[in-house]
């Protein structure tokens, strides 16, 4: 049977009862499902990531000069990250933000665009993923005070001169959106998200209503109260919109239309109030993060015309 399935089986049990104990049950149920990562989980997000990438990309990546870089969060975890210098470097780094129930070399497709257009590269494992410490998943809220790590140890590695960019996949489009609001230094030119939610507790609502048909009330308000207690942030804290306005980053959204993970309304809803520079490229054929599979060249292409424009030439 499958996880979802029996998750559904049992908070189908407990959402009937009109008790309070019931809506607790079933809040209970839905937080550790949604917010708790195993270590069994971590390894399998691991063979995930590489078996998704082509043959090509994972010898690619195993033939590069590989760094493993190291960085202690806000509460004391430790994560880690892989950092790719390029051997045509111009003083431009790109950091990498994987997704839900994968690790950081979900990215190396991605690498190898920033890479040819002779940016370094850092791919960090999210807090709960890869070898990164941590069972809790921050769903990009937790992990844009991460990033703004990252950045950081990016310019005392790399020198305070480089131009920086941000770039994620679902998660970890929500992930360099959140970290964009954060204060950053002046280095960081502008971010890319690649089918990224616009606010944390839609995409938790959509996720229990249309991935498991079950009613968002009493859960989600149990939950959310559940997550504030135990993970130290809360669902409807995660206004990612709001950070990437007051950010105000040049940003490229793309989404596809065929996603059903994350609706490509969350892309349309960006573009129309983000007030800042922005791109939106919408692939009519893509589902969620693919992108980058239906029509690689236009894909990459997109992503140089936008950093063209916003960091320069190489």
């Amino acid at each position: 049977m499958k996880q979802s399935t029996k998750l559904g089986l049992k908070l189908a049990g407990v959402v009937g009862a009109t008790t309070y104990a019931g809506s607790l049950m079933g809040g209970m149920v839905a937080y550790n499902f949604a917010m708790h990562v195993s270590d069994e989980q971590k390894r399998h997000g691991q063979d995930l990531s590489r078996s998704e990438n082509t043959e090509i990309e994972n010898f690619w990546y195993e033939k590069q000069p590989k760094q493993q870089w190291l960085m202690q969060t806000f509460d004391g975890l430790n994560l880690v990250a892989t950092y790719i210098p390029n051997q045509h470097h111009v003083g431009r780094l790109a950091i990498l933000a994987h997704g839900l129930g994968h690790s950081r070399e979900q990215m190396v497709p991605y690498a190898r665009i920033f890479m040819s257009l002779g940016y370094d590269v850092l791919m960090p494992d999210a807090r709960a993923f890869g070898d990164s410490e941590g069972h809790t998943i921050g769903y990009g809220w937790l992990d844009r005070l991460d990033y703004e790590r990252w950045v950081a140890m990016a310019l005392n590695q790399l020198g305070d001169d480089i131009d920086i960019v941000m770039m994620g996949i679902s998660m970890g489009a929500a992930t360099v959106m959140a970290t964009s609001g954060e204060p950053l230094p002046d280095n960081v030119k502008a971010i890319i998200e690649d089918s990224g939610y616009a606010n944390l507790y839609d995409e938790a609502k959509f996720r229990l209503s249309h991935k498991f048909h079950l009613p968002i009330y009493p859960i989600m308000p149990m939950a959310n109260r559940i997550a504030r207690n135990n993970a130290g942030y809360a669902f409807s804290d995660g206004e990612i919109l709001q950070q990437v306005k007051v950010g105000g980053l040049p940003i490229l959204m793309i989404h596809g239309t065929r996603d059903q993970t994350v609706p490509v309304r969350n892309a349309h809803l960006l573009y129309e109030q983000l007030p800042q520079q922005k791109g939106l490229y919408i692939d009519t054929d893509a589902g969620h993060v693919q992108a980058i599979r239906t029509h690689p060249d236009r894909y990459q292409a997109v992503v140089n015309e936008f950093l063209t424009e916003q960091v320069g030439l190489n």
